[in-house]
């Protein structure tokens, strides 16, 4: 006789455990603690088996016998009930074990041992800021590519194009990750190139005009300032270095005996050990600081702490003061100023690609590669120091 609401209600616990028969193999199995929990037996391949269907009140008469009738349309297709149940508990948790921010991380705690701190830094916000909160939740292997479009659309919209293209990228490095782990098939990324704005590529303004770096080179010597950031800024156009690089120059760095500046590979934008020539006239420079730093780690220590290097700022601030402009000259414009006049007097590019320090696009020889064309490399660096020299005393117009 099938089973009613009220005589489930009414069913009380007892010494043992009982059942209590709907049909269709459904019962109700009554727990000595009062327990009730949905059952049903079938068979499949010969053998006798038990589903749970669930606990009453949580799951009602007619709820039980709709997840029964849901059980017999499985067993009418050749399907056993309770190993399809296991496979659809498996890909839920396959799915949350493989969404895009489980994938992500994952991706992240692998590769962000190698990068700086500043940059591990960034890359974590991007993700956690404006991923995360959009795709983080889907598994990724059913994100598509508007999922990803909407998502970095949020920057483009506020203006910030060039980062919406590197959330792009980031989306293609944490996809390309998952392809080789088995968990994609396919980099959506590549799919988005031409839906955003092109990025409008902004130059740092360099002083290239020979007597107007003339004046610079004037100016700098005759600031009041600071004297680590006066030094610095003396430094800056015979090293070619990116403005991180030149403040955080520590003294164990420089070897005087061999005339050069090695920086180790983790202050470095490309990750490999890079050799600076010293000309004669940037040795002199340093002679001039050590007395004043040489004890200490930076050469150019804040003046705040020696325990940690001057900021960009600090270096900015002395140009601005000056009088040259943010449209006339910036700090990483040396950089550009070198380049660009190395170029127009003819040397190798090779060589000056290499002094700045520029990628390689083969990683592995661009980790054995750092030394290469040193002898032209120094060469070519001091005859750019004097050829500085001869602009430093052209006289104004």
């Amino acid at each position: 006789m099938p089973l009613t609401d009220t005589a489930i209600k009414n069913a009380k616990a007892q010494d043992s455990q009982y059942k209590l028969f709907d049909g269709g193999g459904l019962f109700l199995l009554v727990a000595p603690s009062g327990g009730k929990w949905w059952r049903l037996k079938y068979r499949f391949g010969g053998k006798e088996k038990l589903l749970s269907l669930g606990t009453y009140p949580l799951v009602s008469l007619k709820d039980a016998r709709g997840r029964r009738d849901e059980a017999k349309k499985l067993l009418e297709g050749g399907v056993d009930p309770g190993l399809h149940r296991q496979a659809v508990k498996a890909s839920i948790l396959s799915a949350q074990g493989n969404t895009f921010e489980v994938v992500a991380r994952e991706w992240f705690a692998k590769h962000s041992p190698s990068l700086v701190e500043s940059h591990r830094k960034k890359i974590l916000s991007r993700l956690e800021r404006q991923l995360f909160p959009f795709i983080g939740a889907y598994p990724i292997d059913q994100l598509e590519a508007p999922h990803i479009l909407a998502a970095v659309s949020h920057a483009e919209k506020r203006g910030a194009v060039e980062t919406a293209h590197r959330l792009v990228q980031l989306c293609g490095q944490v996809f390309r990750y998952a392809i080789v782990t088995g968990r994609a098939k396919h980099d959506i990324s590549a799919d988005l190139r031409g839906a955003l704005q092109s990025v409008t590529v902004q130059h740092r303004a360099a002083i290239t005009e020979p007597k107007q770096i003339g004046a610079l080179l004037r100016a700098i010597d005759g600031y009041q300032g600071y004297f680590p950031v006066t030094c610095a800024l003396r430094l800056a156009p015979l090293v070619f270095l990116r403005p991180g690089e030149l403040r955080q120059g520590e003294w164990a760095e420089i070897n005087f005996e061999a005339e050069e500046w090695r920086i180790p590979p983790e202050k470095m934008k490309m990750r490999q050990t890079h050799i600076v020539p010293l000309s004669p006239q940037a040795l002199a420079v340093l002679e001039e600081l050590r007395p004043i730093t040489g004890r200490g780690r930076y050469l150019f220590p804040s003046i705040r702490s020696a325990d940690r290097p001057i900021t960009d700022e600090a270096l900015l601030a002395a140009l601005r003061g000056m009088g040259f402009t943010k449209e006339e000259m910036s700090v990483h414009g040396f950089r550009g100023m070198a380049s660009t006049l190395l170029n127009e007097k003819g040397y190798n590019r090779d060589w000056i690609e290499r002094q700045l320090a520029h990628g390689e696009r083969n990683g592995v020889r661009a980790a054995y590669n750092y030394a290469e064309y040193l002898p032209e490399r120094r060469r070519m660096m001091c005859e750019w120091a004097e050829y500085l020299d001869e602009l430093r005393s052209i006289e104004r117009l």
